[in-house]
């Protein structure tokens, strides 16, 4: 076994989740990624805790969600049973085929998504991680070498997380007292929201894995502007270019995109809460200096921001502030490397990628 794996999975274990001695534990990956399913329950095992492995991947997904009638979708007893008895949740993210959902009715997925919500939210409020293996069907999908796949993943992950949480602190002292955001991107995104009172967090690959991000949650009704998501997005399989939505009075009130947009509009109609924004989140990994079309890496990169339609994370939102609801949570990304800046309260913060703290940051 790559030793890489084996460090990978003790990032997870003791770094993410924290495992201890007694802890129920599911862990969902395909077979694919046996060789980090196999490292993860050794840990389990080392620190008595109770591992057990679920998650039907994509083919059997697929077949279900073509099979079955969207009208008759409901909540799955034994799988809010399992989720509730559960501690510790590890989603393994690698395929085969990055598209293999890609001729499911988007409007079947929303549907599905809306029945077993409650089943999200209950893992929500758990202890979580989500993180990636290198399969070949995502490095293809990030048009890499398998092997240059698995450098560019384990060299994300497997990295000094304390470092990492030192240089994102900067960011979040001054996001966090802050009222107002400006986000504005060459002639395509002009965006204002207001984040007073709301909370901002620090990811340091606590739930996703890897992190490198800072994020908080828009007031819900403050949105206001254009904006144009110029890096691609895949969603159920298909990818999406160039969304753009346009905000009135936080509500999505146009929308467009150059591939797919049926899918993009199948997300804004699963409920009310998807038309508005429940995340604004700023990249600083920068050791993921490459798109890769994948969102768990591609949010994080340093010169990029993206929001979310869809859920607030509540984590984000303290009690008496306005929590954005719904059964979508979609990450949508803008590059910031150029013509670009972030202004937080009328001071730029971030100018083509680079923050107010870094060197080369240029007044």
């Amino acid at each position: 076994m790559d030793p890489r794996i084996r460090e990978h999975a003790e990032v997870v274990i003791e770094h993410s989740t924290k495992i201890e001695s007694g802890d129920n534990v599911i862990i969902s990956g395909s077979q694919l990624a046996d060789d980090l399913v196999v490292a993860l329950y050794e840990l389990c095992g080392e620190r008595g805790a109770n591992p057990m492995r679920m998650g039907a991947g994509d083919r059997a997904m697929r077949a279900y969600l073509n099979a079955a009638d969207p009208e008759s979708f409901d909540l799955p007893d034994h799988a809010m049973a399992a989720t509730e008895a559960t501690d510790v949740f590890i989603g393994i993210i690698g395929t085969a085929n990055a598209s293999e959902r890609s001729d499911v009715d988007p409007q079947t997925t929303s549907a599905y998504k809306q029945a077993t919500k409650p089943i999200a939210d209950e893992r929500i409020g758990k202890r979580w991680v989500a993180t990636q293996f290198p399969t070949p069907g995502n490095a293809q999908k990030a048009e890499m070498s398998t092997e240059a796949y698995e450098d560019f993943v384990w060299d994300a992950i497997n990295k000094d997380w304390d470092a990492q949480r030192e240089h994102q602190a900067q960011l979040v002292e001054i996001l966090d007292p802050a009222s107002e955001v400006h986000i504005k991107s060459g002639d395509t995104t002009d965006l204002t929201m207001s984040i007073d009172g709301m909370k901002t967090v620090n990811d340091y690959a606590e739930k996703n894995l890897p992190g490198g991000e800072v994020f908080t949650a828009p007031i819900p009704d403050s949105v206001e502007g254009a904006v144009l998501f110029d890096m691609p997005l895949n969603v159920q399989g298909r990818e999406i270019r160039n969304a753009r939505l346009v905000f009135e009075d936080g509500d999505v009130s146009e929308h467009s995109a150059e591939t797919n947009e049926d899918v993009l509009t199948s997300l804004l109609d699963t409920d009310d809460g998807a038309r508005r924004l429940g995340e604004l989140g700023i990249g600083m990994n920068r050791d993921i200096d490459q798109f890769t079309h994948n969102m768990l890496f591609d949010e994080k990169m340093g010169d990029t921001v993206h929001m979310a339609i869809g859920r607030a994370i509540e984590e984000c939102v303290p009690d008496g502030q306005p929590l954005n609801e719904s059964a979508v949570h979609t990450d949508m990304i803008v590059d910031m490397s150029e013509e670009s800046f972030i202004a937080v309260d009328g001071e730029v913060v971030q100018r083509d990628g680079t923050f107010v703290f870094e060197d080369e940051f240029e007044n």
